[in-house]
């Protein structure tokens, strides 16, 4: 992470960790009402389900609810964003490498970032936001890199990172930042429990994740932008434990980009949940060595989205084939009868078999 005068992998100009990102000031977007008969929850957006809708219905129909969604993803940002000014906040922390000998450092560093960040929140009015980043400074919190810029990103450990022979990598879906950031992080903290010290967890929230209503949302366009980011990430890791195994354990919107960045150095396996697709046709097609798994719970809404794509005015809208299906290839375990945020729920089903993932104790993972 050494200053270089380029754009980290948060997309601002500091450390060399990764590689640039696109930055946005764009204010959280306002979350739908759900439609009658489905079960949106945190991660994919509603408009991914009225694209998968609209990619069923043939012929004019369906270029008409196309253009209509496109529309209203477009013209309600707009809209919020001009009536939520930017929250200031400070540059991220200059740090250099972070290795194992400078890890205490780096967390110092960027908990210090933060608390200046809800300062500076607080000061401008925004006190929701400055009460979401006071969370995040208690000493206990471990960050290898925070920027509470826009929607705001952050790295956070779990864990004794330098000394574990196990990593996982969370990747969240739509709708995360810092606003939201403490649901993504209960996830990464019920996991590490289920792991005990025999495992770090990072809760990498690396990119901007789509908003609810969004173009973003309907294509993976932001995933292509953010996987470059993760695959840095992960290779970098090796300079604070370069024995460590990582597994990508990717949520809904977020499997989008852990199938872009599985190469990176160390992978073992990528873990697809509650997915709408990452826009490869198989397993094969991701050209892995690492072990590809793929789990959806019992009541999902995400199993209504139509897997498919359609290109619309010469843009590819839709994530392809459903990766729980035996024509996609991944191993499928079995994830209960949870929702689409439950992956990660104390005593499920689910959260036993992604520790057994994590773990490398994959003959006692149960296949659904």
């Amino acid at each position: 992470m050494e200053p270089d005068g380029r754009a980290d992998w948060t997309g601002r100009a500091m450390w060399t960790w990764g590689r640039p990102g696109k930055t946005s000031r764009q204010a959280p977007e306002p979350r739908p009402k759900p439609e009658p008969g489905l079960k949106p929850e945190p991660g994919l957006p509603q408009a991914s389900i009225g694209i998968g809708i609209g990619i069923g219905i043939g012929g004019r129909l369906r270029r008409g609810l196309l253009v209509l969604l496109i529309t209203g993803a477009v013209v309600v940002p707009l809209a919020a964003a001009a009536a939520h000014p930017e929250i200031p906040a400070p540059a991220p922390a200059r740090i250099g490498t972070v290795t194992a000998a400078t890890l205490d450092r780096a967390y110092a560093a960027n908990r210090a970032n933060a608390a200046e960040a809800s300062r500076m929140a607080a000061a401008h009015g925004d006190h929701g936001r400055a009460s979401a980043v006071r969370a995040m400074v208690d000493p206990s919190r471990h960050y290898l890199s925070f920027d509470a810029r826009g929607p705001g990103r952050a790295v956070e450990v779990l864990g004794d990172l330098a000394r574990t022979d196990r990593v996982a990598v969370l990747v969240p879906g739509s709708d995360t930042s810092l606003d939201t950031y403490e649901r993504f992080r209960a996830g990464a903290l019920a996991l590490h429990r289920e792991l005990g010290t025999r495992a770090a967890v990072i809760a990498w929230l690396g990119y901007e994740t789509p908003g609810t209503i969004s173009p973003e949302a309907l294509t993976t366009a932001r995933a292509e932008q953010a996987a470059p980011d993760l695959q840095a990430f992960t290779t970098r890791l090796t300079a604070v434990n370069a024995r460590a195994r990582i597994s990508l354990l990717c949520h809904s919107y977020g499997t989008a980009v852990g199938a872009r960045a599985v190469n990176g150095r160390g992978i073992t396996d990528l873990v697809l949940l509650g997915s709408p697709g990452t826009g490869a046709e198989s397993a094969a097609d991701l050209r892995t060595g690492a072990r590809v798994w793929a789990g959806r719970g019992a009541d999902d809404w995400i199993a209504a989205v139509p897997h498919t794509t359609a290109d619309l005015f010469g843009t590819t809208v839709g994530f392809g084939t459903d990766p729980v299906s035996k024509a996609f290839g991944a191993r499928v375990f079995a994830a209960g009868d949870g929702g689409h945020s439950d992956y990660f729920r104390p005593g499920s089903v689910s959260l036993t078999n992604l520790a057994r993932i994590v773990l490398g104790r994959t003959s006692e993972v149960t296949r659904a």
